[in-house]
């Protein structure tokens, strides 16, 4: 059997170069994909000094599935809004490959918030973590000042928020002097400028209650009133803050945080600054009880003065009065002072007698210790144990012998009994038993 021979063929596979392949991918990315449009959450966005924007878009249907996304600053400058992690958005660009780190990302040309929806969910989101934070506590509430001589104010000076809150503290209390601090009231800008103008009416401090406003309108409309910089520039105001956004039925998070809560601008001015013809009238009222209870208060004065003229109209008899009181009070300072002697005398006599059973004990003491020194000196003295028929033996260094075996023959020793001493050499050594 014979096996035909086949002539192997080797198919030619084109080597890439890295950045070759991965500019190959992209291009062919985008012929086949074009222009797409994508919808998901805002995850980790951030906007470089340069303006371009890094983020990534995360699947809305809870799918684990990431986008990462560029916007350069042209594309960026043209947002209407201030985008934000958690966001639900629909993005508008190309898909293509970032070649310094292979991954596949989003060139975004366009953005737009995707419905109320995603907004009222973020809306609560963050209001549950503001209220946790104890922005919207009422026991950190403040009272607004009751007769305020300067309100500030911060809303766009075009809005009509501002004419509306103008005519009405005009019409109740003319006497009252406004501070308007200028602040965008929408759009992407407007969250850091009503922020800058919050911060400078607490830093100048030259009105007592402050008004942060602006009119009605769409979710979108109200939404920089519910930025958390915005909320917590209102909490961390010193001046007392009077917030109304919108008509009554609109809630933001910036009236939740203010001291007190407006359902419109034109009803902040209302609470801010009360009726002048009413603060009148009540002051009037005031003046009159006040001019009553000066008249009561002088009648009675002038009665309790007419009975003491009457008391004063014998001096002679007050004055004996007196006089016998003090010579009672003298009399009773005399027993007292020598009643005192006596008692100190006693106790001084007493302890005089103390003192002297006292010295006398310790002299007895210290008298039978001296005895009993004495004898234990005594007993002690070397000339007595000597005058008993004992000697004292030194050497030739004057170091006492106190054993034989010290000793060597014809050493010379002196010997010390009580009534003199001699020089005596070392015959012989017998030694005996040690005690020990």
């Amino acid at each position: 059997m014979v096996v035909p021979q086949v002539k192997a063929e080797t198919s030619q596979v084109r080597t890439w170069r890295v950045g070759e392949l991965l500019l190959a991918a992209s291009d062919a990315l985008q012929s086949r994909l074009g222009a797409v449009a994508v919808r998901g959450e805002l995850s980790g966005f951030s906007r470089a000094a340069s303006g371009h924007c890094y983020f990534t878009l995360k699947d809305d249907a809870g799918q684990a599935a990431l986008l990462r996304c560029a916007m350069f600053r042209r594309a960026a400058g043209l947002l209407d809004f201030r985008p934000a992690d958690g966001q639900q958005v629909e993005l508008r660009g190309r898909i293509s490959v970032y070649e310094a780190r292979g991954e596949l990302q989003c060139v975004v040309e366009s953005m737009q918030r995707v419905g109320a929806g995603s907004l009222y969910e973020q809306f609560l989101r963050l209001k549950a973590k503001l209220e946790l934070a104890g922005l919207f506590d009422t026991s950190r509430k403040r009272e607004i000042e009751a007769f305020p001589s300067r309100i500030g104010i911060v809303t766009s000076l075009g809005a009509a928020a501002l004419h509306d809150v103008l005519s009405a503290i005009a019409r109740r209390a003319p006497q009252v002097a406004v501070v308007v601090y200028p602040s965008a009231v929408q759009g992407a800008e407007a969250p850091a400028q009503l922020v800058r103008a919050i911060e400078l009416a607490g830093q100048r401090a030259e009105v007592q209650t402050l008004i942060v406003c602006r009119g009605g309108g769409s979710l979108e409309d109200l939404w920089a009133f519910n930025d958390e910089q915005v909320v917590r520039a209102i909490a961390a105001c010193p001046i007392p803050v009077i917030c109304g956004v919108g008509h009554e039925t609109d809630l933001t998070l910036a009236e939740l945080a203010a001291d007190l809560r407006a359902p419109t601008p034109t009803a902040a001015a209302e609470l801010a600054a009360p009726r002048r013809d009413e603060a009148l009238a009540r002051l009037q009222a005031l003046s009159g009880t006040l001019d009553r209870a000066v008249h009561r208060r002088l009648d009675g004065w002038a009665q309790r003065l007419d009975l003491l003229s009457l008391q004063l109209g014998r001096p002679a008899r007050l004055v004996a009065q007196q006089s016998a009181r003090l010579a009672q009070w003298q009399g009773r300072m005399q027993l007292a002072v020598q009643h005192a002697g006596q008692v100190r005398r006693l106790a001084l006599d007493d302890l005089g007698r103390r003192l002297t059973r006292a010295a006398q004990r310790f002299l007895q003491a210290q008298a039978q210790g001296l005895r009993q020194a004495e004898l234990r000196l005594q007993a002690g003295d070397p000339h007595r144990v000597l005058a008993r028929g004992y000697a004292w033996l030194t050497d030739d260094h004057d170091r006492p012998v106190s054993t034989v075996r010290a000793l060597q023959r014809g050493q010379r020793l002196t010997a010390q009994w009580a009534d003199g001493k001699a020089q005596v050499d070392v015959v012989d050594i017998v030694p005996g038993d040690d005690p020990r």
